[in-house]
C-alpha cells in the first residue's frame, strides 16, 4: 500500500513527538519509543474535540494505514477500539518513511548541514567570531545544542554567519548605525535588528575583555550604534587632526559635544588645565562643571568608555593628571579598572573613597547578593590593588552609592 495522504495536524503532532523521542535517544533507542495521547492532549484539539468527530475519524484512518505498513503499532483505549487511541509506538526500523511523510529532516542531517556551513566559512573569520564558530562546532560534535545557531532555521544561520563575517574582530572607533550596517550587509535596513542581541551575546562570551559590558556597549566596541554619538567635553581642550588642523574648545560653556567621527580623527590632544576628570554620568558631569569646574577640564564617559573615548584619552600628553569619578559600585570600579588597563595606569579615583560613602550613606543602597559576588571578584583585579580597602569597606557596610547622590558642596567626613 502506498501512503498518499497528507497527515492531519493531530497525526503530524504525534508523529513529530515520536521522532523527537527517537532523536533524543540518538537514533538507537534501547527502550520503546511511545507516546500517550493523553500526554499530548494540549496539542490534539481536533482529535479530542467534543463537537466535531471528523478530525478523530480521519486521524484514526491515517494511523491504521501507517500501522498496516509496519511503521507504527497502535493501542486503543479499553472498549474504544477503532475509536479512541491510547498510545502510538514507533517501529525504529521504519523511521525514514516517516521523515519523508512529514517532510522533516533527520537531526543528523540537520547537524551535518550546519557543520558544513560553518566549516565552509570558518576561514573567513578571526578573533572572537572564529572562537564563537569553533564553540558551535564543538557543541555539534558533542551532540549538544548548537545555539545560537539553529538546526531547523537555515536562513537564520546564514544571516548570523554573514553578520559575523562582516563585523570587525576587535574594537573600532568608527561608528556605523545599525540600520546602515544592515543595508550594507543584507540590503535590508531592519534585518540586523533581529540579530544584534545574539551578536552581542556571542561577542561577550568569546571576547574576555567585553564580558562585563552591556549588549549595547558590546556592539559599540564593534562600531555599531543606534545613531551617531557625541563626546561631551568641558574646559580648554585643543584637538589636532591628521591634517594638523587645530580645534580649540575653550570658549564653549558649559560643554561641547564633538561627533565621535571627529574624535576618531584626532591625532593629538592637549588641555590647558591642571587635571582632567572623567565622569561616568551626564548629570554628575554638569554638577562638576557647576560647582568645581573653574579652571578644570572634564569628559563625560557615559558609562563604560567607548572606543572613541579611549582613543581621545590616549591622544593626551602622558604627564597630564587623570582622574575618574564613577559610582561607588561594581560598575564604577570596573570603569576605573578598564581605563587603567586600556588607556593609562595613571588614572586615579576621584570621590571614590570610604569617606565619600560614609558622608552620603543615607543615600546609599544595599548590596545585592550579585553585587557582593562581583565586588569580591573585583577585589582580586590587578588594576585595583589600591582599591581593596574601599571594596572591603563596601562589603562590610553592605552599601553602594550612585555618584548623583554626592553633593559637591559637602566635604567628605573624616
Amino acid at each position: 500500500m502506498t501512503i498518499s495522504f497528507t497527515p492531519t495536524p493531530d497525526v503530524a503532532a504525534i508523529l513529530n513527538a515520536l521522532l523527537d523521542i527517537y532523536e533524543r535517544r540518538d537514533g538507537a533507542p534501547k527502550q520503546v519509543v511511545r507516546v500517550r495521547l493523553d500526554d499530548l492532549a494540549a496539542k490534539l484539539g481536533g482529535y479530542f474535540s467534543q463537537v466535531d468527530p471528523l478530525p478523530r475519524v480521519t486521524a484514526n484512518e491515517q494511523f491504521t494505514q501507517l500501522e498496516q505498513q509496519g511503521w507504527l503499532r497502535l493501542a486503543w483505549q479499553p472498549g474504544q477500539t477503532g475509536h479512541l487511541l491510547e498510545t502510538v509506538t514507533l517501529n525504529p526500523d521504519h523511521v525514514e518513511p516517516l521523515y519523508t511523510l512529514l517532510e522533516r529532516q533527520p537531526v543528523a542531517e540537520q547537524r551535518r548541514r550546519l557543520r558544513d556551513l560553518l566549516l565552509g566559512n570558518r576561514f573567513r573569520l578571526a578573533g572572537w567570531q572564529e572562537r564563537a564558530v569553533q564553540d558551535c562546532l564543538a557543541q555539534l560534535k558533542a551532540g549538544k545544542s548548537p545555539a545560537p545557531f539553529s538546526l531547523t532555521n537555515e536562513a537564520w544561520n546564514q544571516d548570523l554567519l554573514t553578520a559575523l563575517i562582516a563585523l570587525p574582530d576587535a574594537e573600532t572607533r568608527e561608528e556605523t548605525p545599525y540600520r546602515v550596517f544592515s543595508v550594507r550587509v543584507f540590503n535590508d535596513s531592519k534585518r540586523f535588528e533581529l540579530l544584534k542581541d545574539t551578536v552581542a551575546r556571542l561577542a561577550r562570551a568569546h571576547q574576555p575583555a567585553w564580558r562585563d559590558l552591556s549588549p549595547q556597549e558590546t556592539l559599540r566596541e564593534l562600531g555599531l550604534v543606534a545613531n551617531p554619538g557625541h563626546l561631551y567635553l568641558y574646559g580648554p581642550w585643543q584637538l589636532v587632526d591628521a591634517e594638523g588642523q587645530v580645534t580649540s574648545l575653550a570658549e564653549f560653556y558649559p560643554s561641547v559635544g564633538i561627533p565621535v567621527a571627529m574624535a576618531a580623527q584626532v591625532r593629538r590632544a592637549a588641555i590647558d588645565a591642571p587635571r582632567l576628570v572623567c565622569i561616568e554620568n551626564l548629570a554628575s558631569f554638569y554638577e562638576f562643571i557647576r560647582y568645581e569646574g573653574q579652571g578644570q577640564a572634564a569628559l563625560c564617559l557615559w558609562g563604560n568608555p567607548s572606543p572613541a573615548t579611549r582613543h581621545l584619552l590616549r591622544c593626551l600628553p602622558p604627564e597630564l593628571p587623570l582622574f575618574v569619578w564613577a559610582d561607588l559600585d561594581y560598575g564604577g570600579l570596573n570603569i576605573l579598572a578598564h581605563l587603567r588597563q586600556q588607556v593609562s595606569p595613571a588614572f586615579a579615583p576621584y570621590r571614590m573613597d570610604e569617606a565619600t560613602l560614609e558622608t552620603h550613606a543615607r543615600y546609599a543602597h544595599p548590596l545585592s547578593p550579585a553585587d557582593e559576588r562581583n565586588l569580591a571578584r573585583l577585589r582580586r583585579h590587578p588594576a585595583l590593588a589600591d582599591m581593596t580597602s574601599l571594596i572591603d569597606h563596601m562589603l562590610q557596610r553592605g552599601l553602594k552609592l550612585e555618584q548623583e547622590a554626592v553633593s559637591l558642596g559637602v566635604a567628605p567626613s573624616k
